[in-house]
């Protein structure tokens, strides 16, 4: 397990951030999706038509409440989403310890508007901290993100030894 600072910039781990992004983001953006229609729809179907002048602005701030939600419980009670499970990836403390939800929350803050990410991101990848692999929110949390395991190695895990022969 990787939990000691880098300080070179390492791509292959914040793509590996970026691809469990998309998949927590199509998991949040589905449920959001099935109840922002089924409230237009019951609206449209009891008459308040007229309230929907403003739906187009509730998508996203579902979206980003769904996502704030999401990550920080994920992250406070497993240690990492979906998405990072499946890339091999764990958020901890700076000292390694388990994530608390406050902490959670802090360095999930940004995903409640895309363009904070995005900024939250940047700023995380151009400016120098203790850890290269953090994101600016992170350093705030002082939260990081580490990997827990190789994935896509392309060492092949050697087959178990053979029997023993049989007693004669």
């Amino acid at each position: 397990m990787s939990t000691g600072s880098s300080s070179q910039f390492d791509m292959n781990h914040w793509l590996l951030r970026f691809l469990a992004f998309v998949i927590d983001s199509i998991i949040i953006g589905i449920v959001a999706y099935i109840i922002y229609y089924s409230v237009i729809l019951s609206l449209l179907l009891g008459g308040g038509w007229w309230l929907l002048w403003g739906s187009y602005l509730v998508l996203p701030f579902l979206l980003g409440v769904l996502e704030l939600l999401y990550f920080a419980v994920m992250e406070a009670s497993y240690g990492a989403t979906l998405g990072k499970k499946v890339f091999g990836l764990q958020v901890q403390m700076v000292n390694g310890s388990k994530v608390t939800f406050d902490k959670a929350f802090i360095r999930n803050v940004s995903k409640i508007f895309g363009l904070f990410l995005l900024l939250d991101w940047i700023l995380g990848i151009v400016t120098s901290g203790p850890d290269q692999r953090q994101k600016y929110t992170d350093r705030i949390a002082g939260t990081t993100v580490v990997s827990v395991k190789q994935v896509f190695s392309s060492v092949a895990t050697p087959p178990p030894p053979p029997p023993p022969p049989p007693a004669p």
